[in-house]
């Protein structure tokens, strides 16, 4: 059972929400959130270190909290946020790198929880109607985020075998999105004309911002370690989707559907990269039954409910960019707890 919880990436959406979930545990005596700038919202009892996973002094705040959790949130997605793709980069492979590193030192760490992404399957037309955990992409990714994750996942497999005491997991998650959290996906469907590629219509599966954090929870306290889908019931057609929000199909050549994508990230609207317009093309289907039948864990939202719910909170008239929910909601509020500086952070 968890003790001492370290969750990394709590100044980012999903971050700090599970940082305060885990707070609430009874069995839980300390949480430990760890990011290089304050969390925007509250992050309940848990208590903030200013630090960078990509020090290795990152090991220094583990051996003196005596870490026995660690769950490691701080894997970015979109490059703009992160300050450009080598920063993201550094952050995402580097600083899983670090992190792992003071992991294998500390005698005191059991647990290690990783949030992962299904984006390591890849994208191709000979994909599978449903990839399973123990399927292997038919292309793998070559750029972006998604190669990141399959170099952090092939890292996080390498501590496993070196620290076989460690019980280990990986959630690989559908592309999340709901009323609060702000993702490239989560803008692309706010335009009011959403471009696509021609001849394409991609098959999208969603998970909910609350089922991931459930999901992670789950991860946390179950006794089935090991790697897992997460993903809600069922797909939606990309054509489906941006009917239901309203907005207009704008189909392109695949050429200018690459200069439309340069051109929104010009304006600051989507982070968007090459491997998500394939994505968009191909789309991609997970099997999660393997989470139901080891941890228990079922979402409670379908694909459809989660594009349902995302809708709700972003109605017609919206233009981006736009201040995402939770930031504004919480905009003033201070994290719990004082301020720890460690390890070269930066703002």
């Amino acid at each position: 059972m968890a003790r001492v919880v370290l969750v990394t990436g709590v100044s980012r959406y999903l971050g700090g929400r599970l940082a305060r979930l885990l707070g609430q545990h009874p069995d839980v005596e300390r949480v430990i959130g760890v990011d290089v700038i304050p969390p925007p919202s509250d992050i309940g009892a848990a208590e903030f270190v200013r630090a960078d996973i990509r020090n290795p002094v990152i090991a220094k705040v583990i051996k003196a909290a005596a870490v026995d959790t660690v769950v490691h949130m701080n894997v970015i997605a979109t490059p703009v946020h992160a300050g450009g793709r080598s920063a993201m980069k550094e952050i995402n492979v580097i600083g899983t790198m670090q992190l792992l590193a003071a992991c294998q030192r500390a005698a005191s760490v059991e647990r290690l929880v990783v949030k992962s992404s299904a984006t390591v399957y890849g994208v191709s037309s000979k994909d599978p109607a449903m990839f399973t955990e123990d399927m292997e992409a038919v292309r793998l990714p070559r750029s972006g985020f998604a190669k990141d994750s399959v170099e952090v996942e092939s890292y996080v497999r390498g501590f496993a075998r070196r620290r076989p005491d460690v019980a280990v997991s990986m959630l690989r998650f559908a592309n999340i999105m709901g009323p609060g959290i702000d993702t490239p996906m989560t803008r692309y469907f706010s335009l009011p004309v959403v471009p696509t590629v021609m001849g394409f219509d991609g098959r999208l599966q969603l998970t909910h911002e609350d089922d991931a954090l459930a999901a992670m929870d789950a991860a946390t306290w179950g006794d089935a370690p090991g790697t897992y889908n997460v993903g809600g019931a069922g797909v939606l057609m990309l054509s489906q989707a941006i009917a239901m929000s309203g907005r207009l199909n704008f189909p392109l050549p695949t050429p200018f559907a690459s200069a439309a994508r340069d051109l929104v990230r010009r304006l600051g609207y989507i982070d968007f990269t090459s491997e998500q317009i394939e994505h968009l093309k191909y789309g991609r289907g997970i099997d999660a039954s393997r989470i139901r039948d080891r941890l228990g864990f079922a979402a409670q939202y379908s694909t459809m409910e989660t594009f349902e719910s995302f809708l709700q909170s972003h109605p017609m008239g919206r233009v981006l960019p736009w201040e995402p929910r939770h930031d504004r909601d919480t905009a003033g509020s201070e994290p719990v707890g004082s301020v720890t500086e460690i390890g070269g952070a930066r703002e």
